[in-house]
């Protein structure tokens, strides 16, 4: 019996041998370029950073990420044709940046549909997020899930947003996204479509009065110096997505594919805490720094979120009518 057992025991463990030396073999020596538009003080780096140590960890040093933070790679639609065309690994850009190959990425971007982050988080990670990622193979790009950017709020040079009718003639660069720049008409404001990096220049030289960004993204990128009111509108949710290359992503192993998923879902909720962490403390940052903060009552957000709902009817109409079903069916499950 006690050969028996050790027999048993010796099989166990040359297959495990076997199964270790194979897995090794499966995981080559790689480098992935992992580009994003934001500082290196930003928690979507902080995100970059801890996927990159997941990687490292689970491939036995094998997997290597070199982030280029701040735009180095080029904005988000130049980083997204260098991932379809296989010459940059990885990306964390605004979901909404994917409206343009995807158009049902737009619900994403409908104002006012989510109130907390435990809604928004239940709404991403859950069937439909997931039918958003499914679109994206076709497009030559491959979704590792989603990542916090923040609630996004309103700055600008010339006064405080108390009310809908305060954005009446303001000129507010927004995101070149079709959902943005009907929501901001809506309001009357002039928006102002242009790629982040042309931002903070633009608003230095009073090109737009203003911009919408999370607190953490107004902070990072020293908006203060050129805008003196901050407003918390919290008008729309905004997620990151990790984006790999579908050209990079098919020459993995199903070992290095694994890894890959594994690291991403686990500096997913990292990436969320330190990202919900830096808003909470950004607004007292910009304050300090001399920003005018203020809030908008509940009685005037639900006036705002009035005004744009002839926006998302009309982009609601124009959509994959499962998606738009799955949608408002995920909502109604998320709001309860």
């Amino acid at each position: 019996m006690q050969k028996a057992s050790l027999r048993r025991a010796l099989a166990c463990t040359f297959l495990s041998l076997v199964a270790t030396a194979v897995s090794a073999q499966d995981i080559q020596e790689r480098t992935l370029k992992f580009g994003h538009l934001n500082n290196a003080d930003h928690p979507v780096s902080f995100g970059v950073k801890r996927f990159a140590e997941l990687l490292a960890g689970k491939s036995g040093g094998k997997l290597k990420v070199q982030e280029f933070p701040a735009s180095q790679l080029g904005n988000e639609l130049q980083q997204q044709s260098a991932l379809q065309g296989g010459v940059q690994e990885m990306s964390a850009p605004a979901t909404t940046s994917l409206a343009g190959i995807v158009k049902e990425f737009g619900l994403v971007d409908f104002p006012f549909a989510v109130s907390s982050f435990a809604q928004a988080d239940a709404l991403l990670d859950g069937p439909l997020g997931q039918a958003l990622i499914a679109k994206l193979p076709e497009k030559g790009l491959v979704a590792l899930g989603y990542w916090d950017l923040g609630f996004r709020n309103v700055t600008n040079s010339k006064r405080p947003i108390t009310k809908p009718e305060d954005l009446d003639g303001l000129k507010i660069r927004v995101i070149p996204n079709p959902v943005f720049l009907d929501t901001f008409k809506a309001f009357k404001a002039n928006p102002v479509p242009m790629p982040f990096a042309e931002l903070y220049g633009a608003l230095e030289a009073k090109a737009v009065d203003g911009q919408e960004n999370p607190f953490a993204v107004i902070l990072s990128n020293k908006f203060f110096e050129v805008n003196k009111f901050v407003s918390a509108t919290n008008h729309v949710y905004a997620a990151n997505i990790v984006l790999v290359s579908k050209k990079f992503w098919d020459k993995l192993s199903a070992t290095e594919k694994k890894i890959m998923n594994e690291a991403a879902n686990e500096a997913r909720g990292y990436q969320r805490q330190v990202s919900r962490a830096a808003a909470q403390k950004a607004v007292g940052e910009l304050q300090a720094k001399g920003m005018q903060y203020n809030e908008l009552s509940a009685e005037q957000q639900e006036r705002m979120r009035q005004i744009a709902r002839p926006v998302t009817d009309k982009f609601s109409a124009s959509y994959e009518p499962a998606i738009v079903k799955l949608y408002n069916d995920e909502l109604a499950r998320v709001r309860k």
